[in-house]
């Protein structure tokens, strides 16, 4: 049995349904919610904002989110790092682009986080020759350098240690991965604190 509710708050509407029960395996009592709001900021209209006000710039655009309450988060990075000073200039250049007399929304523009995943291959690029940990679809980490990055692939070098035939000490040995993007989970940088 499906219930359908609507409501209406000020301008906005709120639809609800109530999908009691569904034996899928345990079933699930939780509401699936969607706001309709007229006012609501695209994703792709951000987007083009910042990519065009980043054209001339070494910063690349990493992420952006945006809630159906219109909470919007840009992440930004460049490979020599993002100042506070330039993340308050591209705030202030998207809240130019709406009126506040007809859009209500909450902006934060900052870094990509240090710790975060890699999003995009930019991403990649700037962290060439430092160490990383990729996690696989299957569940299979790894560890190593960086090498190299492709369009569709990159290249991880990992310390292997072992006792070739015939030896009586084992060596270290450096083993060169390609990984495919689509495979991976997710690719982070490690900090290493000595």
């Amino acid at each position: 049995m499906i219930e359908y509710f609507q409501k209406s708050l000020s301008d906005k509407e709120l639809f609800r349904t109530f999908v009691p029960e569904i034996d899928y395996g345990g079933g699930d009592n939780s509401p699936l919610v969607c706001c309709n709001n007229p006012n609501m900021i695209l994703k792709d209209t951000i987007n083009q904002i910042v990519e065009n006000y980043l054209m001339e710039t070494d910063y690349y655009l990493v992420d952006v989110k945006l809630s159906p309450d219109n909470r919007i988060s840009v992440e930004i990075d460049s490979f020599e790092g993002v100042s506070i000073d330039f993340c308050a200039e591209l705030n202030k250049h998207i809240e130019a682009q709406f009126d506040r007399e007809v859009e209500d929304f909450e902006l934060e523009v900052s870094s990509a986080g240090l710790t975060e995943p890699f999003k995009v291959i930019k991403q990649y690029e700037k962290n060439i020759d430092n160490e990383v940990e990729v996690l696989t679809k299957t569940g299979k980490k790894f560890a190593g350098i960086l090498a190299e990055v492709r369009e569709t692939e990159f290249v991880l070098e990992i310390e292997k240690t072992e006792k070739p035939e015939g030896s009586k000490r084992k060596v270290t040995v450096i083993e060169s991965l390609t990984f495919n993007y689509e495979e991976i989970k997710h690719t982070k940088y490690i900090i290493r604190f000595k």
